[in-house]
């Protein structure tokens, strides 16, 4: 077993790898009902409309090769893209509109953008005030 070290194995030229990097109280945690809560919101959000962009096609197809409607192209991909757009706005609408409280909120959680938007904005500005050490 020689040049294999003590414990039986080949040692690695990459040196000792980084510690895994603990949480500590300036980290801010999202909490699991919240997260939970973005997720059904950003499902239902972007799940609708990506399901509708992908009907788009579909439709379509089903549309031009049994020659009901000669559907062009540009008007498919249109459609289609209005639909993954609107995913898109879905998204950003699930995670602004979560509420960071114990409570649920509303149905649609309109009341919270604009507090999460705040509290987006001042995490934003205290990151570039304080950056994390590397």
């Amino acid at each position: 077993m020689a040049g294999k070290g003590m414990h039986g194995r080949a040692q690695s030229g990459k040196g000792n790898p980084k510690p895994p990097r603990r949480s500590g109280p300036s980290q801010q945690v999202i909490p699991d009902a919240v997260a939970n809560r973005m997720a059904r919101r950003i499902a239902i959000g972007t799940g609708i409309p990506t399901v509708m962009g992908m009907g788009v096609f579909v439709g379509s197809y089903l549309l031009v090769s049994r020659q009901i409607f000669d559907v062009p192209p540009s008007a498919t991909l249109a459609a289609s893209g209005g639909c993954f757009f609107l995913g898109l706005l879905g998204l950003s609408f699930g995670v602004l509109s979560a509420s960071w409280e114990e409570k649920p909120g509303s149905l649609f959680g309109t009341e919270q953008i604009g507090l999460n938007i705040s509290r987006l904005r001042s995490s934003l500005k205290a990151m570039r005030q304080d950056p994390p050490n590397r």
